[in-house]
């Protein structure tokens, strides 16, 4: 073992352990031989923000991605999706978004934004801690931060009114102070939500743990 992390570093379950400590969160060890549904689990106000680790099929591999979530009830159906410049994989699927710039240079030169609500995404990045916790985020590759309404044929299906705030990296992040920036984005989008009227403050009937 001591050879092992010696070559690859620290596991997953020690960096997530020292998250759950950092940030007073709750570290969920569900893993068995084939299965690993460990999660780290944050309550921020009446929502629950949840980190675990997925592995998507391309035929050839499996390729794990880091993913992190948040439902919440969505007051005026807002979306939006925000991922790096030269990520082009999920364009086609948002048509009817317009591409926004916000007048950051910076930002826009490093970000793509996609909505159908300029005024309320240009509202969302007027907080200048969720766009300086993107911007620190940059260096991660081809990740993605969007809401949906719900996780598809094969995830969970959500109640009327119920989005969900998502994201997702390639990869396996332990970095541990990326980790503590993620869940403190999260936790500023959605006060953020709120301050624009596009989020409710009461607990969804989901349970994402």
């Amino acid at each position: 073992m001591g050879l092992l992390r010696n070559i690859f570093g620290p596991s997953k379950e020690e960096i997530w352990i020292q998250l759950e400590q950092e940030i007073n969160a709750q570290f969920i060890m569900k893993k068995s031989f084939l299965i690993d549904d460990s999660k780290v689990v944050l309550e921020h106000k009446n929502w629950t923000i949840v980190l675990d680790v997925f592995h998507r099929s391309t035929g050839k591999s499996t390729i794990p991605y880091t993913r992190m979530r948040c439902a919440y009830v969505n007051k005026d159906d807002f979306r939006f999706e925000i991922f790096k410049e030269g990520f082009f994989a999920t364009i086609g699927k948002y048509f009817g978004m317009e591409d926004i710039e916000i007048e950051d240079k910076i930002f826009d030169d490093t970000f793509v934004l996609k909505s159908k609500n300029p005024d309320k995404i240009k509202a969302l990045f007027k907080d200048e801690d969720i766009k300086n916790n993107f911007l620190a985020l940059s260096s991660l590759a081809q990740f993605q931060v969007k809401v949906k309404d719900d996780e598809g044929y094969f995830g969970q299906h959500f109640p009327e009114g119920v989005d969900e705030l998502y994201l997702e990296v390639v990869g396996i992040i332990k970095d541990i102070a990326q980790l503590k920036i993620l869940f403190k984005l999260f936790a500023e989008i959605m006060d953020r939500l709120c301050e624009i009227g596009s989020a409710y403050e009461t607990r969804p009937e989901i349970d994402l743990k």
